[in-house]
């Protein structure tokens, strides 16, 4: 039997095609294989990382890797919402809705989120649930998103924002958790960078299969989001007993001013087990809080009005999307740098650097307003995530330095509360304003010149001068 002429061309093709399949499922293979190494590898040595100078044995290893968890599904939620809360939505009516409701959070963390330090300080037993809390919450309300996302709920906007607020709560409680764990050897500056980087590397690591889930579709990612969350819920209950152990503490109240340390102990008798006290804030950390609420607020602001006036003005031959995902990458890179420097510059005095974390940014947004455009954008990110990571290192160690043990729980309890305040309403006035970029970022311009000029001038009239010698007596 004899073959067709073109028969031996067609096997020919077909021994071609099977053996660059042959190739390309080997090479996809060896792949698979490097990145599962790589990603094996990564997950190693950040493990060694966080268990390094004792962390393992004082139970602040799992801290830091419940903090990489959070980070991971946050980053699933906002990679889910990027595509739908403000790319979906009409513009106008997204702005309304999100200030109205950025409005309402105001009102929780002004009110309630004060109350949580003293809270978890006053009842034993309630930082694993209230950390775990946090965690179970979030884990609800993403699953009530998943289903919000895709039929245009009324309840997108409450869930989201709610998902918010967990996520800030979940900061102040885990920064009262920090100091019980802390090894002998270790600073809180420290403990604080590592819990940073472990977040950044959670997002490295989750950033991918959410995006790849989130392709399949928007309620993927965040049911991703919810098995995170789930899991960390649980890590969160199961942390060390360390954590709610209040041995050795007073009940503490915060007050405002320029005293030092002022305790007062009313109604108590001696040998009492406990004792109420009222600290005034050291000068130095009024300044350093108040120093980080100019970089914070600017992160605010750049969130929401950057993720609205891209959409509607973007650069000419950038699609939005690219343009987001620029500025935001940069503010990532200036966040990791951020705490490479903060390792470097420990011996830098923390005024000196909060001093230069404003300055900074007040020109960055000049820069950004004047020369609007890609790069000078770009720089701005990369600025405002330099300079908030800069800042938040330097009030974690004016508090660790000025402010009594005792009562650091409460401190970096009020700080973070005050922190989000910033933030939130920087976001509302980022959101409130007309979507025009050089004006927007004029006036961020502005209202970081003004509040740079306010905290140095307040902190020269509150430096103590040296006393004059007294006259001799005639």
């Amino acid at each position: 039997m004899t073959s067709s002429p073109g028969e031996p061309d067609r096997t020919s093709r077909r021994d071609t095609v099977a053996s660059g399949a042959r190739v390309t499922g080997r090479g996809l293979r060896s792949v698979a294989r490097g990145t599962g190494r790589l990603g094996r590898g990564a997950f190693r040595t950040a493990r060694r990382a966080a268990a390094a100078e004792g962390a393992d044995t004082s139970g602040l290893a799992r801290l830091i890797e419940l903090g990489a968890l959070n980070a991971a599904a946050d980053a699933a939620v906002a990679i889910s919402l990027a595509g739908t809360l403000f790319f979906q939505i009409p513009t106008g009516e997204a702005r309304g809705q999100v200030s109205l409701f950025l409005g309402l959070t105001m009102l929780p963390f002004a009110i309630v989120a004060p109350l949580i330090g003293p809270l978890l300080d006053r009842f034993s037993h309630g930082r694993r649930w209230a950390i775990g809390a946090t965690m179970a919450v979030r884990a609800f309300l993403v699953w009530v998103l998943a289903s919000s996302v895709t039929s245009s709920s009324v309840w997108l906007f409450p869930a989201a924002l709610g998902v918010l607020i967990a996520s800030k709560a979940y900061n102040v409680t885990r920064a009262a958790a920090v100091p019980r764990l802390l090894p002998r050897d270790l600073s809180l500056v420290t403990a604080n960078a590592r819990t940073s980087m472990a977040g950044m590397v959670g997002v490295a690591v989750s950033a991918p299969i959410a995006a790849a889930a989130s392709a399949i579709g928007p309620e993927w990612s965040l049911r991703y989001a919810f098995v995170v969350f789930v899991v960390a819920t649980v890590l969160a209950i199961r942390l060390p007993a360390r954590v709610d152990s209040s041995q050795g503490e007073d009940a503490i109240g915060f007050l405002s001013g320029s005293a030092a340390d002022e305790t007062t102990s009313p109604g108590t008798t001696a040998g009492a087990p406990r004792r109420r006290s009222t600290v005034r804030i050291p000068p130095s950390m009024a300044f350093a809080l108040r120093a980080n609420c100019g970089p914070r607020w600017l992160s605010g602001f750049l969130t929401l009005f950057m993720a609205f006036l891209l959409r509607v003005h973007p650069i000419a031959g950038h699609s939005p999307k690219f343009l987001l995902a620029a500025i935001i990458g940069a503010a990532g890179v200036g966040n990791v740098l951020g705490l490479g420097l903060g390792s470097v510059l420990k011996n830098v005095h923390p005024k000196i650097t909060l001093v230069l974390t404003l300055l900074a940014d007040a020109a960055a947004v000049t820069f950004a307003a004047l020369f609007y455009g890609l790069l000078p954008l770009v720089v701005l990110g990369f600025t405002a995530g330099l300079t908030q990571c800069l800042a938040k290192l330097s009030l974690d160690s004016t508090i660790q330095r000025d402010v009594p043990e005792r009562v650091q729980t409460s401190a970096f309890a009020r700080s973070d509360t005050t922190l989000q305040l910033a933030w939130v309403i920087g976001g509302f006035v980022g959101i409130a304003l007309p979507l025009q970029p050089r004006l927007g970022l004029i006036v961020a311009a502005v209202v970081l010149v003004a509040w740079s000029l306010f905290v140095l001038a307040n902190a020269a009239r509150r430096t103590p001068t040296p006393a004059r010698p007294a006259r001799a007596a005639a």
